[in-house]
């Protein structure tokens, strides 16, 4: 558990960059910090592992204030990640993540072979770890950012932006990841984005943060979406929170069509001939969805290159987000829904999507905002 206990903390200057903040972060959850340039939300992570000191209050760990530990063995005990992962670029992948277990005074043998499981447990392939951070892409050097982070198996984390850095499809794997390690390993972490959607996606709770420092909403993220306490959490939450609230409502029965198929390969001109609709999805052996293809634009044969891969595919058992989207960024307009397995069930329109949330009776299908708005779209787009 970390508290927050009144803390401030006051530049030499008259800045006050966090002002009485008072909050906690519950054990084996994540709590992340989110709001505009100038807010302190990187000032109030650095503050509990005291790279920062407060000008007042308290932080307590486990109930014990972080002003009475030593600095070097708090710090120590504390996984940290930041962005561009914080590398050192003149040591091999596998030295990096076993900085933190040598400072503790394990064996370079035994700091080695922990180093070797933590990469494993965040993705990364074993002969990766002989490389120097140069030879990496971005995604792969937040992965081992958070492995270094991880390899002391420390009970508390910081991370300030670890995902800011890399593009928006390695991000949402990064993501991912990230939460199906949090669900092995439950550990007590502090998150600062300025991403609404990254908190809303990743926090157990969400403390909003206004300029200056003071909190103006700590609330579980469904909760933070459909009521924001004030004017300025609700224009910096969006104006589609009602569209982001559709996350935690899972998808009811759908009215899934047929979908029509083909796979890879030969396309005989008859085939072409006989396809009315403009757009044909493409699936493997095993009826997993790979693309959109336009039959008119064809020759003889559907290559890779060919695929249009607009457009997520949503899982029956998803939120309804997800299925909404789906329809709505499709090429075909139709939202592909698949099996816990990834097969192809069927299709589904923007519209019907919306008819079955009107459909649903659900109290909290009456605080989802803007739905109208979503159906004119899905009305004007042709869905």
């Amino acid at each position: 558990m970390i508290r927050f206990d009144g803390v401030t903390k006051r530049y030499p200057d008259g800045t006050v960059a966090v002002d009485d903040l008072t909050l906690e972060a519950p054990t084996g959850q994540i709590t992340v910090l989110v709001g505009p340039s100038g807010c302190g939300k990187t000032t109030s992570l650095r503050m509990v592992n005291r790279m920062i000191e407060p000008t007042g209050g308290r932080i307590l760990l486990d109930d014990q204030d972080n002003a009475s530990m030593d600095a070097a063995a708090l710090r120590r005990g504390i996984g940290y990640v930041i962005q561009h992962g914080g590398l050192f670029p003149h040591k091999r992948v596998i030295d990096n993540v076993a900085t933190v277990p040598l400072l503790l005074g394990w064996s370079k043998a035994r700091a080695r072979s922990r180093a070797r499981e933590v990469l494993e447990l965040v993705g990364l392939p074993g002969h990766l770890a002989e490389r120097y951070p140069a030879q990496l892409s971005g995604g792969q050097q937040q992965r081992v950012g958070v492995a270094r982070a991880l390899a002391a198996d420390p009970p508390v984390m910081l991370m300030d932006e670890p995902f800011s850095a890399v593009d928006p499809v390695v991000r949402e794997q990064l993501q991912d990841e990230f939460l199906r390690l949090q669900d092995d390993l439950d550990k007590t972490i502090l998150f600062v984005t300025h991403d609404i959607d990254e908190a809303i996606k990743l926090g157990d709770q969400v403390a909003v943060l206004r300029v200056g420092g003071r909190l103006a909403q700590l609330s579980e993220p469904a909760y933070l979406l459909a009521h924001p306490a004030d004017d300025f959490v609700a224009d910096f939450v969006g104006r589609d929170r009602g569209y982001r609230g559709l996350s935690f409502q899972q998808t009811p029965p759908l009215r899934l069509r047929p979908e029509p198929t083909t796979q890879l390969g030969t396309y005989p001109a008859q085939a072409r001939e006989a396809t009315r609709d403009p757009w044909l999805l493409v699936v493997d052996e095993e009826r997993r969805p790979l693309g959109w293809v336009e039959p008119d634009r064809l020759l003889t044969e559907i290559t890779p290159e060919m695929l249009h891969r607009g457009g997520t595919l949503a899982r029956e058992d998803g939120p309804l987000r997800a299925a909404l989207d789906a329809a709505l960024s499709s090429p075909s307009r139709r939202g592909v829904v698949v099996d816990g397995d990834g097969r192809l069930l069927g299709t589904v329109r923007a519209h019907e999507v919306l008819t079955a949330i009107e459909e649903t009776e659900r109290p909290e299908a009456e605080h989802v905002e803007g739905l109208a708005d979503i159906a004119d779209v899905a009305g004007s787009s042709g869905a």
